[in-house]
Formats: C-alpha cells, structure tokens, sequence
C-alpha cells in the first residue's frame, strides 16, 4: 500500500479536494513517511522527520531517508525546505537532485545527528542543493 498524505489523513482534511486544507496548507502528520522523487522519476527515498525553526516557526529541514533495507543502513539527509516541491498529482515530493548525486549530498546516520543550527553545517547543505541560506 502507498504511503502519501492522503492515506496517512486521519482526519478527513484532503477527503474534499475542493475545500479544506491542502496543498496550500497541510498536515505535518500527513507528510511524514511520503515518497520523495527526482524529476527523472528516481525513489530519492521517504521523509521520516521535520526540523522545525523555532525562532520563526518554519519548516528548515525534511530529514530524508534513503538506502538500507528495512531501515536499517539507512543514510539520512536534511534536505532544505525550498529544495523540495509537492508533487500533488503523483502525491510525492519531488527533489532536484540526481539520484547519484546522493552519494555526496551531507548526510547522517540516525545515531550521530549534525548540529544542523551550526551556520557552517547550513551554509553547506543549502549550496549542495542550490538553495538560499541567510544566517538571519
């Protein structure tokens, strides 16, 4: 079974495509766990956490989850906000990034987490995948 913000709804918020939340506005809940793709539709993997700027209350970071079996081996990514884009036809997130290029994008296993408020780390991050960072 597909895993994507519509099958982890609870709560009935996208059942009425023509009201309600989405895509505009969504559920953090519902977007954990959903595919994220390149534009060549490579499997980049699945989003398993948000990070969350508690000074401004913006989503900084979609912890991406890609390799490893059963999720064990799995190498994890802090991708950008702005690098992702919501795919709402195939009901994906879609990245621009080469499938390959995975193999050097900054990563992490889940047991030694970056300090991704640490300016140097971000800066980093954000010029691998061509977004903009400001240190504000």
């Amino acid at each position: 079974m597909t895993s994507n913000y519509v099958t982890r709804d609870n709560f009935g918020m996208y059942a009425n495509g023509d009201s309600g939340p989405g895509p505009a506005l969504m559920g953090a809940n519902t977007l954990l766990g959903n595919d994220v793709y390149n534009k060549d539709g490579e499997d980049l993997g699945d989003i398993k956490e948000f990070m969350i700027d508690m000074a401004s209350g913006k989503v900084a970071y979609a912890v991406l989850s890609y390799g490893g079996l059963l999720g064990m081996g799995d190498k994890l990514f802090a991708v950008p906000w702005a690098a992702l884009t919501l795919d709402t036809e195939n009901k994906r997130f879609t990245l621009n990034v080469l499938k390959d290029a995975l193999k050097d994008a900054p990563g992490f296993d889940k047991d030694r987490w970056p300090a991704m408020s640490d300016r140097t780390w971000a800066s980093g991050v954000h010029k691998f995948y061509g977004t903009p960072y400001s240190a504000d």
